[in-house]
């Protein structure tokens, strides 16, 4: 038997706090915190309020706030709009699909043309999750887009508004504005460096942690020789694991799992710069403890002090990829960590989910494609047959970005500020692919990601292509530590169900002659 729908209106909020398009942002943020709501509806003050005109969330504030807006601002200048509506007799299921298809969080819900409440994603969730009868499968899309699997504190994506951040802090903007200490400190710790005296002192913390064991010096020959940096990566951290005795997760304290993870996220560049010198027949590069992290790390790979423009691009290049979301890597390493499992494992999990073409193995294949291009001129004989025939075009299109990646952008302008003819050509073939996917693939909103401009910007601080994944996973092991910890404080296991779709049991067992 069906059981009978749930109504938004039944679990909606009631009545939905509002704000004036001409109140200033801080009277919003006051009434979010009042009435412990998530965000207030916009309305235009005129029949009897009901008029919604916007909306304002918690992720809205943090995110103008991030970009320096201020607390006097008009709320008009601050709020999504327009925003979609939700009827209160609508059903709670349909209203769930509605809102992660649209990305929406918080909804206002209207009975006719009467505001009457919001409802949250969240609210959502909680009922579909109750009302779903135990033997019954949901529906789920798939590779789980758009499913909320858990919640986080490190960091969130906004695809449709082409924005992401790092806990309440815009990911561009620390990119722009701080080292990558500072915001691997905000990642661990939740706080950015508050004194010069923090941020020395955390420096000095994770600079102590570079020195590799005998036992993976050792074995780093053999690796160099028999595998990629990034496959020599997963057994050497496997090897820091165990010589270090990391426990499993469900056994340490946070300062235990705290130590653990900034530890492998110290040694991970070592490990890479070393694999790849020994795989071109070089000696090891002992890392400089006068050297910040991008310096070090280009000086390990290279064995010369890199130029100060260089330092700093590689390093905003590091910012802009420590965490994105509950990409395929970082929830493999969630996942692991559910399981309880060592700090260790849940990282080396994660690099083999990276190591997939399809997820951190792009920058190279872009970096390719304008090789092949080679000149302005070809770009239409080169490109054009390949979007007619349905082939890929790497370094376009994003799972999440409806519009411009923000870190193609950014990495757009450091490959333009460090010039040279590859940058040229990048800026140019992006500008004529834009118009050929608009013109062959009309409505697909297919825009650059960070893997086409993050090619450039390697190539020409002279980064082998060999080592542009690599080098992304430099970076992204300390956003997977932090979802490492957060994970680690929740001790429930991920335990998703799957769809059998084979042929129905049971089946006479057949037997052999």
């Amino acid at each position: 038997m069906s059981s009978s729908p749930v109504l938004v209106d039944s679990i909606a909020t009631h009545p939905a706090i509002t704000a004036l398009l001409t109140e200033p942002l801080s009277i919003a943020i006051q009434r979010m915190h009042d009435h412990r709501v998530g965000s207030v509806v916009v309305t235009d003050g005129l029949s009897d309020g009901s008029a919604v005109i916007g909306i304002v969330t918690e992720r809205d504030v943090l995110r103008v706030l991030a970009q320096g807006v201020v607390r006097d601002t008009p709320v008009s200048e601050v709020m999504s709009s327009p925003v979609e509506t939700v009827s209160a007799s609508a059903d709670a299921a349909e209203a769930l699909l509605t809102m992660r298809e649209r990305g929406y969080r918080h909804a206002p819900v209207t009975r006719g043309d009467e505001l009457i409440g919001v409802v949250s994603l969240r609210d959502l969730m909680r009922v579909a999750i109750i009302s779903t009868p135990t033997d019954a499968v949901p529906e789920v899309p798939r590779g789980l887009k758009g499913v909320v699997v858990s919640e986080t504190e490190v960091g969130d994506v906004r695809g449709r508004e082409g924005f992401y951040h790092y806990r309440q802090y815009s990911a561009i903007d620390l990119a722009m504005n701080r080292s990558i200490e500072d915001v691997w400190r905000l990642m661990i710790d939740g706080a950015l460096p508050s004194s010069q005296t923090e941020r020395q002192a955390f420096t000095e913390e994770v600079t102590a942690l570079r020195t590799l064991p005998q036992v993976v010096r050792d074995i780093l020959p053999v690796l160099a020789s028999t595998s990629s940096p990034l496959d020599g990566l997963r057994t050497a951290l496997s090897l820091v694991g165990a010589h270090d005795e990391m426990r499993p997760v469900l056994d340490l304290t946070p300062v235990g799992r705290r130590a653990n993870v900034l530890r492998l996220a110290a040694v991970t560049p070592v490990i890479l710069c070393g694999l790849h010198r020994l795989s071109k027949g070089a000696a090891l590069v002992e890392p400089r403890t006068d050297f910040g992290y991008a310096e070090n790390y280009l000086w390990m790979m290279t064995g010369q002090v890199a130029s100060p423009d260089r330092v700093r691009a590689i390093e905003q290049y590091l910012i802009s990829t420590i965490d994105h979301g509950f990409n395929a890597s970082t929830f493999t390493a969630r996942v692991i960590t559910s399981t309880g499992a060592d700090c260790a494992a849940a990282v080396v999990g994660a690099i083999g989910s990276l190591s997939g073409p399809l997820h951190g193995g792009a920058p190279s294949r872009a970096l390719e494609l304008l090789d092949e291009i080679g000149t302005p001129d070809r770009i239409d004989a080169v490109v054009r047959p390949k979007i007619e025939n349905g082939e890929r075009i790497m370094g376009f299109g994003h799972p999440v970005y409806k519009t411009d990646d923000p870190r193609s952008l950014m990495l757009r302008d450091l490959a333009i500020s460090l010039g040279g003819p590859l940058a040229e050509l990048g800026v140019a073939v992006e500008r004529r692919i834009v118009e050929l996917l608009a013109e062959l693939k009309p409505g697909r909103e297919l825009y650059t990601n960070v893997e086409f401009f993050a090619g450039v910007v390697m190539a020409t601080c002279e980064l082998p292509p060999e080592m542009f994944t690599p080098t992304f996973a430099s970076s992204r092991v300390i956003g997977w530590s932090a979802n490492i910890l957060e994970q680690a404080a929740d001790s429930k296991i991920i335990r998703p169900s799957a769809r059998y779709i084979g042929p129905p049991p049971p089946q006479p067992l057949p037997l052999f002659a």
